[in-house]
């Protein structure tokens, strides 16, 4: 019997992240760049955010920016902090945790528009997110754009913001975590789940299947283990950054290794073999688990 219940919550989890990567895939849009089309159709880069091509988590910036407008206490945003803590030294996220951010998630932010939202986004960007790009990074990315590829961000953090992100870096667009709205108004729940771990796997095929991308040409980029998933359905993997489990996971597999956190490795940028080869999900759930779990 309990076998059995594990089973189900398996299957019900893979159910869950395959809905939250087509409905990612659904919501993408080509953003940018501006200037010439792509002349590679069939190859693209896929980036993950936090620690990737930003410094830190892209969320808990935003959380920051939100906290300042009094969206919630400061005490909460520590709360958060310390969820993001406890996950980058642990390495991987329990079943159990994501259940539960799932549950809380977006509750906050009920009844508030995505309008709001976006126009806030754009607002925190400016404000604590452009100064934090690892400039490595977004050099990779505009290789990919300079060779004729298009080049899309992956990440947990909601789509909203994920697109303001993928806008000012000038690149093609980005899958993220997909609010349930109505009528431009957030309902308090998510679609499917949060884009995280093998949701973005699906999220990434159901978008080569929309775009007509081959991806044994394309490339992922990522700082953490819990997005192996996503760099084994492309061609080239790369992990930027990585935590422990990805780097040791990248040595295994053969996977180049970038490193722009310390001027000793983030040596310059050349043509890589890459080239060759092929609204507040996150901070609610976190923090509303917190709030809970404290009263």
């Amino acid at each position: 019997m309990v076998k059995r219940r594990v089973v189900e919550g398996s299957a019900e989890r893979e159910r869950r992240a395959a809905l939250a990567g087509e409905a990612s895939a659904e919501a993408a849009l080509t953003i940018g760049p501006s200037g010439s089309a792509p002349t590679d159709l069939t190859a693209a880069a896929f980036f993950d955010v936090d620690n990737t091509m930003m410094m830190g988590a892209s969320i808990f910036h935003f959380a920051r920016g939100l906290a300042a407008r009094k969206f919630f206490k400061n005490s909460d945003l520590a709360g958060f902090a310390w969820q993001q803590l406890k996950f980058r030294v642990g390495g991987r996220e329990d079943p159990q945790s994501v259940a539960a951010s799932r549950e809380q998630a977006l509750s906050f932010v009920a009844g508030r528009s995505v309008a709001e939202l976006v126009s806030l986004g754009e607002e925190i960007y400016d404000e604590l997110m452009a100064d934090r790009i690892w400039a490595g990074t977004q050099a990779l990315a505009q290789m990919h754009l300079d060779a004729g590829q298009r080049v899309w961000l992956v990440t947990a953090t909601p789509v909203e913001l994920a697109q303001i992100i993928a806008r000012r870096l000038g690149l093609t667009g980005a899958l993220g975590t997909v609010s349930e709205s109505r009528d431009g108004i957030y309902t308090g729940r998510l679609v499917g789940d949060l884009l995280h771990g093998r949701a973005k796997a699906h999220a990434v095929r159901a978008l080569a299947a929309k775009e007509g991308l081959d991806l044994r040409r394309c490339t992922a980029y990522s700082d953490s283990v819990n997005d192996v998933p996503m760099l084994s359905v492309v061609g080239t993997a790369v992990a930027v950054n990585p935590d422990s489990g990805l780097r040791e996971t990248a040595r295994k597999r053969g996977w180049e290794i970038r490193d722009f956190r310390t001027g000793r490795k983030a040596a310059k940028i050349g043509v890589p073999s890459v080239l060759g080869a092929g609204a507040l999900a996150g901070v609610v759930a976190a923090t509303l688990a917190y709030r809970r779990r404290t009263r």
